[in-house]
C-alpha cells in the first residue's frame, strides 16, 4: 500500500503536508483544493491555497504555486510553473515548459504557446509567442 500523505520540510524548517490526488496521483497540499475530476500527474505539485477546477488537466512536472487558480477544463502542459496568485481561466491551454508569472492572468479560452513567458494579462484574442 502506498503512502497517502507526504511531508516536505523547507530550508527554514517549516513542514508542509501533502496528499496524493486520486486522479493521477499528483501531490496536493492539504491546504489546497483540487476537484476530484481534475487530473494531476504524479510528478506535479499543487501548493497551499491553490485551486484546481473541474476537469482541469495538470501535466508531468508542473508546479501550481501558492494561491494560484486553474479553471474548469484548463490544460496545463508538462513542466509548467503557474506562479503565486496567477489565474489560468476556464478552458485555457498552456503549452509545456511555459512560465506564468506571479499575479498574471490567462483569460478563459486563451492559448499560451509552449516555452512562453507570461507576465500580465493574456486575452483570448491575442496569440502568444515563445
Amino acid at each position: 500500500m502506498k503512502r497517502v500523505f507526504e511531508e516536505v520540510e523547507d530550508d527554514a524548517g517549516s513542514v508542509s503536508k501533502y496528499r496524493r490526488h486520486d486522479n493521477g496521483r499528483g501531490v496536493v497540499s492539504m491546504k489546497a483544493t483540487a476537484h476530484p475530476s481534475a487530473f494531476i500527474n504524479e510528478s506535479a505539485y499543487v501548493e497551499q491555497g491553490a485551486e484546481i477546477g473541474v476537469n482541469a488537466w495538470i501535466g508531468a512536472g508542473s508546479w501550481i504555486d501558492v494561491d494560484a487558480f486553474v479553471g474548469a477544463g484548463a490544460f496545463i502542459g508538462s513542466n509548467v510553473h503557474v506562479g503565486q496568485q496567477a489565474i489560468v481561466g476556464r478552458g485555457s491551454k498552456v503549452g509545456s515548459h511555459s512560465r506564468i508569472s506571479a499575479g498574471s492572468k490567462v483569460a478563459d479560452g486563451a492559448r499560451v504557446d509552449r516555452d512562453a513567458r507570461v507576465a500580465g494579462v493574456i486575452r483570448k484574442d491575442v496569440a502568444r509567442a515563445a
